[in-house]
């Protein structure tokens, strides 16, 4: 026989290899190289073989620490430095159950395994199966978003056939236990392997899993027990909603199967912007132009909000870009508690298209006016004269 390779080497993990990243490195090995999946091929089944002693060493920590400090000697007191063979290691000895049930699972698509103790896994066919959530999206105005609203949606669901009740089969006919599986929806079969004769639990492919024969299909619903309907639902959408966001609508996504619970209708909104509002989380934004006059002398202007039009008194000597509080006047909590605030930010308009005795008038002011006027201006002429002087 050929001499042993390194442990490390067969499945190709370095020294430092962490359990995880051994038992993938094996699962990858034995799904690749199984007897099953390579019929009469006998380098396959070597290094299958090759592949479980490694693993059957390196997954078990007391051994992997002899292993690492006196190489094949300490694990197989048979072994002789170049004596070749597997010696007492076994190949497959000391496999934990659940990492074959993994692994056969994987190789036969089946629910499950037994053998060697293991045990088989099972599922009931006729079991309760909830239905998948219906999913739309719906556009909003700015407004409807904010302080919520009412809409009608068109869905497609999956409901209950009426005309044979769910069961798949046609009225006056009879559903039948399926006399391969017996109603579980599984068959058991027995597979010789190199570990021995193993019990492989698969989808019965009579039934196709179902557990139950339908001879006589429902003609409306082709067997299937439900059919595909289109329904309008009235649903309230909940004030403070966000654009991209999504709520459910409970219990109005497609039916369930065995009667299961329905799903739900997952609805998310697009918001179209608006004209006067910017929206920043639950806090508004909006823009208000002042004139000259009103900034220089202070005025009392309008204001829009969410809520209507209010009042604001713009003090004496606003700067453009100021930006004022509205305390609750923003967006509503989704969940209740309270509101955000709208901020209002004044910019100043400088006029056009003036007349001459509106020009002369703004001369003579510009003349009556000083320094301590103009705070911006002063300081930045101070700065000016430092840096150059």
């Amino acid at each position: 026989m050929a001499e042993k390779r390194d442990y490390y080497e067969v499945l190709g993990v370095s020294r430092q290899a962490t359990d995880d990243e051994i038992k993938k490195a094996y699962r990858t090995l034995a799904k690749k190289y199984h007897p099953d999946l390579n019929p009469g091929d006998k380098e396959a089944e070597a290094k299958f073989k090759e592949a479980g002693e490694a693993y059957e060493v390196l997954s078990n920590a007391e051994k992997r620490r002899r292993y690492d400090q006196f190489g094949f000697a300490g694990v197989d007191p048979s072994y002789t430095a170049g004596a070749g063979g597997y010696g007492g290691a076994g190949g497959a000895q000391g496999f934990g159950f659940d990492d074959i049930g993994d692994i056969f699972e994987s190789f036969f698509g089946g629910g499950g395994f037994s053998g060697f103790g293991g045990s088989t896994r099972t599922r009931n066919p006729n079991a309760p199966i909830k239905g998948s959530n219906v999913e739309i999206t719906i556009p909003l105005s700015f407004m409807e978003a904010v302080k919520g609203c009412q809409k009608t949606i068109t869905i497609k669901r999956l409901e209950v056939c009426s005309d044979c009740g769910g069961t798949g089969a046609e009225k006056g006919s009879a559903v039948e236990t399926c006399p391969d599986c017996h109603g579980s929806g599984q068959v058991t079969v027995q597979q010789r392997t190199p570990f021995g004769v193993m019990q492989t639990v698969r989808t019965c492919p009579h039934c196709g899993g179902k557990g139950k024969i339908i001879k006589n299909p429902c003609k409306k619903c082709g067997g299937k027990g439900r059919v595909r309907v289109t329904r309008k639902l009235d649903i309230n959408i909940p004030a403070g909603i966000d654009d991209g966001q999504t709520f459910l609508v409970r219990g109005q996504g497609d039916h369930g199967i065995n009667n299961g619970p329905a799903g739900d209708v997952a609805v998310t909104v697009t918001v179209r912007p608006d004209p006067l509002f910017e929206r920043d989380g639950f806090n508004i934004w909006c823009e208000v132009p002042i004139t000259y006059t009103q900034a220089v002398l202070g005025d009392e202007i309008t204001v829009p909000t969410v809520d209507g039009k209010v009042s604001y008194t713009v003090p004496e000597g606003t700067q453009s870009g100021t930006v004022f509080r509205l305390r609750n006047k923003g967006v509503s909590y989704v969940n209740g508690g309270g509101r955000g605030d709208q901020y209002v930010k004044v910019s100043i308009e400088v006029p056009k298209n003036l007349s001459s005795k509106q020009k002369e008038l703004l001369k003579e002011f510009d003349k009556l006016s000083s320094d301590k006027n103009f705070e911006k201006r002063k300081g930045f002429f101070d700065k000016l004269k430092d840096m150059f002087d």
